[in-house]
């Protein structure tokens, strides 16, 4: 196993202290309401707007109420560009659109694709399933005004990293049981897959920088408290009846991250229901690596191999 380098060592260090295991509801939604923002300090970290991308606030159906939206286009390219619906990460709890810029933005400019993130509602205000349903509501708007931005509803990926990869993962199977658009390909970044914490990698990172077994037990509780829950696939898409007829998929994994293994049994289980399936293993990295451009020494690479996937299932046809 390939030792973490110092940088994220000391990154592990300054993210512990708002980790959510210890906190209280009241801390983490009075948290939630406290704006970041930009700042030169933050965008050295997650990297900022990339260049020669224009971004626009919108808005879209969420379950129960209309949630915001922020549209990613490339400056230089015009006519009618594939459509990539971004879902962030955080555990459910935290993450924002400004958090994701960089990601969002750089995804559109390497991708050539207009990307829509999408700021679903947050546990433990909401717990499952609202930001699940949040985000599958969202997505079929999102298709359906594709030629609002200029984008081909034709043409469609989901991308989530961490719960976001979850959702990513959820938005997928929920479009294939009830019959919504077609997504041609789904961008899973070190997704959750498993509620139940099933995962042997669980134990063996339990102790890792940036996220613990005892971060992901919190994250969990917040967002899915009841036990029953957790074997429902629209929380825990491993543990779908049925995984046939889903799109193409990029699977990123990390080394050092507690929840790899979920990553790695999806692909498996997609694979084995005949899902065409790239899976990625990043060597010495933690998870969350790749919400850290400047200081992950992997998430160029990784971001390199998910717009080429992209590119390639999100060609014109024809």
């Amino acid at each position: 196993m390939a030792k973490l380098d110092l940088r994220t060592r000391l990154m592990g260090r300054v993210l512990a202290r708002v980790s959510p295991a210890g906190r209280s509801e009241e801390q983490i939604v009075a948290g939630q309401q406290r704006s970041i923002g930009h700042n030169p300090v933050l965008d050295l970290l997650l990297g900022g707007l990339s260049p020669n991308v224009t971004a626009s606030e919108d808005t879209a159906a969420g379950a129960t109420d209309r949630i915001p939206i922020r549209v990613y286009r490339p400056a230089d390219l015009s006519g009618p560009l594939p459509l990539i619906v971004l879902m962030h990460g955080g555990g459910w709890a935290t993450g924002t659109l400004d958090t994701y810029d960089w990601l969002a933005s750089s995804m559109s400019a390497q991708a050539g694709a207009v990307v829509v993130s999408l700021a679903y509602r947050l546990a433990p205000t909401h717990r499952w399933p609202a930001a699940a349903e949040d985000c599958y509501a969202a997505f079929l708007e999102v298709v359906g005004r594709a030629a609002d931005w200029e984008a081909d509803a034709a043409r469609v990926a989901v991308v989530g990293d961490s719960a976001g990869g979850n959702l990513a993962a959820v938005v997928t199977l929920m479009a294939r049981d009830r019959s919504g658009p077609v997504i041609s390909f789904q961008g899973l970044i070190y997704p959750a897959t498993d509620l139940t914490l099933g995962s042997p990698s669980i134990e063996e990172n339990a102790a890792a920088p940036i996220l613990t077994k005892r971060d992901i037990v919190a994250f969990r509780d917040l967002y899915a408290p009841d036990p029953k829950d957790h074997l429902d696939p629209y929380a825990s898409p491993l543990f779908a009846d049925d995984l046939s007829g889903l799109p193409a998929a990029l699977v990123q994994v990390a080394e050092h991250d507690p929840i790899r293994d979920d990553g790695l049994r999806y692909a498996a289980a997609l694979k084995a229901a005949g899902v065409q399936v790239r899976v990625t293993t990043y060597v010495g990295m933690p998870h969350g690596f790749l919400a850290f451009p400047r200081i992950s020494r992997s998430a160029p690479q990784a971001l390199e191999e998910l717009c080429a996937e992209l590119r390639t299932h999100l060609a014109p046809t024809g």
